[in-house]
């Protein structure tokens, strides 16, 4: 019942930047929050940020101040600009849904930080 779109990931230089896109398709109504987490290889998947509707958005500790999350909720869309990469922000990166419903999960973006 609908599903999560991401892209804009890629690989990029320590200091660089990328921004994420995440498009809802129509399926998923009722949405309560978008954000963005992500799945190092060999670590659990952590939470980056979070964008509640009509809410405060939060940060992970570790990108506050270099990534920023914003949203579109008339086109059911999360953005997730990354500034000042460093490698340990090298991971996949999932964007998710929260519904009344449950959680819908994107298929993930791979970014790479590497010199």
């Amino acid at each position: 019942q609908g599903q999560l779109v991401e892209s804009g990931g890629g690989l990029v230089e320590p200091g660089g930047s990328l921004r994420l896109s995440c498009q809802a398709s129509r399926g998923i109504s009722g949405i309560r929050a978008m954000g963005w987490y992500r799945q190092a290889p060999g670590k659990q998947r952590e939470l980056v940020a979070l964008f509640p509707t009509g809410g405060e958005k939060s940060y992970a500790e570790s990108v506050k101040g270099r990534f920023t999350i914003s949203r579109d909720k008339t086109r059911t869309s999360v953005y997730l600009q990354m500034d000042r990469l460093e490698p340990g922000d090298t991971a996949t990166y999932y964007c998710k849904a929260v519904t009344p419903w449950g959680d819908v999960w994107g298929q993930g973006t791979r970014v790479t930080v590497s010199s």
